[in-house]
C-alpha cells in the first residue's frame, strides 16, 4: 500500500498516519514512513525520543549538493533526476521494520519552481512510489503541495482526516479536489475524535460523495504517542494504540477492497 494522509491542521492526522504505519509493521510488513508536513511531530508518534531530532532531507546541505551537483549561485545548473534509491536505507531512522524519513520544505507543488533540495526529494518521492515494495505511509500538510502528477497517479489511495467539527469538512473538500487535478482519484475519509455514534450520520453527509472508511474514538491516551520500544528493540503498541488496534485494522482493510 502507498498511502498519503491529508487533512486540516489539529486533525489528528499525524496520529492516524502513526497508526497505519505501525499496523502494517506489526503486520511484518516493511514500512516508509514519510513525514511530510513542515510541523513534523511523525517521530515523536512513532516514539522516537525528542532528545533525538530527526534532520529533515531538505537540511542536508552536503547530501543535496552531491546528489544533484548544484553549485552556489543564481542560475547555477543541478541534476533534475539525482540518484536516491540508497536514501531509505542509509538516510532513516530505523523503527524496527519502519524507516522514517522527514522531507522538509518543498518549494512549489506538482508544477512548481525547481531548486536543488526539491529535485532531490521529488526523485525520492518517485523512487518510494514506484521503485520499492515497501508499504509507504505518507504524513502531509493539509494539501497536495508534495505531490506531483507521477507520484499521486502510483499512489493506491489518500486518506483525508476529519472530526466532527465543521471546518475539515472544507479543506477534505479541497484535498480532493486538488488530488483529483492531479491524476489522484481514490479519495477517502477517516473520522477521528468520534465521541458518540449519533456523530457519524451527520459526518457522512459533511463529506458528500466522499467515502468514509471508518472512525477512531476520542481517545486521550493517543497523545502520548503510538508505538515504543520493547528491550529487545522491537516495537511495541501503546496502551492507547493497543486499544484501538482493531478499529485501525478494519480501515486497512476496507482501503485494500476499495483501492483494489
Amino acid at each position: 500500500m502507498k498511502i498519503a494522509i491529508s487533512g486540516k491542521g489539529g486533525v489528528g492526522k499525524t496520529t492516524l498516519s502513526a497508526m497505519l504505519a505501525g499496523t502494517l509493521a506489526l503486520k511484518g510488513r516493511a514500512v516508509v514512513a514519510l513525514d511530510a508536513d513542515p510541523d513534523a511531530n511523525l517521530a515523536a508518534a512513532l516514539g522516537v525520543p525528542a532528545d533525538e531530532p530527526i534532520t529533515p532531507l531538505a537540511d542536508m546541505k552536503d547530501l543535496i549538493q552531491q546528489r544533484t551537483g548544484a553549485q552556489a549561485g543564481y542560475g547555477a545548473f543541478f541534476k533534475l533526476n539525482p540518484e536516491v534509491s540508497d536514501i531509505p536505507e542509509n538516510y532513516a531512522r530505523r523503527i524496527d521494520n519502519i524507516r522514517l524519513l522527514a522531507l522538509g520544505g518543498v518549494r512549489g507543488g506538482g508544477d512548481g519552481c525547481i531548486c536543488p533540495a526539491t529535485a532531490l526529494l521529488k526523485a525520492l518521492l518517485v523512487h518510494l512510489t514506484l521503485g520499492r515494495d515497501d508499504a509507504l505511509v505518507m504524513d502531509m500538510e493539509a494539501g497536495i503541495e508534495h505531490l506531483g502528477r507521477a507520484t499521486a497517479q502510483s499512489m493506491d489511495a489518500m486518506i483525508v482526516v476529519v472530526d466532527p467539527g465543521p471546518w475539515s469538512f472544507q479543506t477534505a473538500r479541497r484535498v480532493r479536489q486538488l488530488a483529483g487535478d492531479i491524476g489522484l482519484k481514490r479519495v477517502f475519509a477517516v473520522a477521528n475524535r468520534v465521541s458518540r455514534d449519533d456523530q457519524l450520520g451527520t459526518i457522512r453527509r459533511q463529506l458528500g460523495d466522499i467515502p468514509l472508511l471508518g472512525h477512531l474514538p476520542a481517545d486521550d491516551r493517543l497523545v502520548s504517542g503510538i508505538l515504543s520500544a520493547g528491550a529487545d528493540g522491537k516495537i511495541q503498541p501503546t496502551e492507547g494504540f493497543a486499544a484501538n488496534l482493531q478499529s485501525v485494522e478494519a480501515i486497512l482493510s476496507d482501503l485494500m477492497d476499495r483501492a483494489a
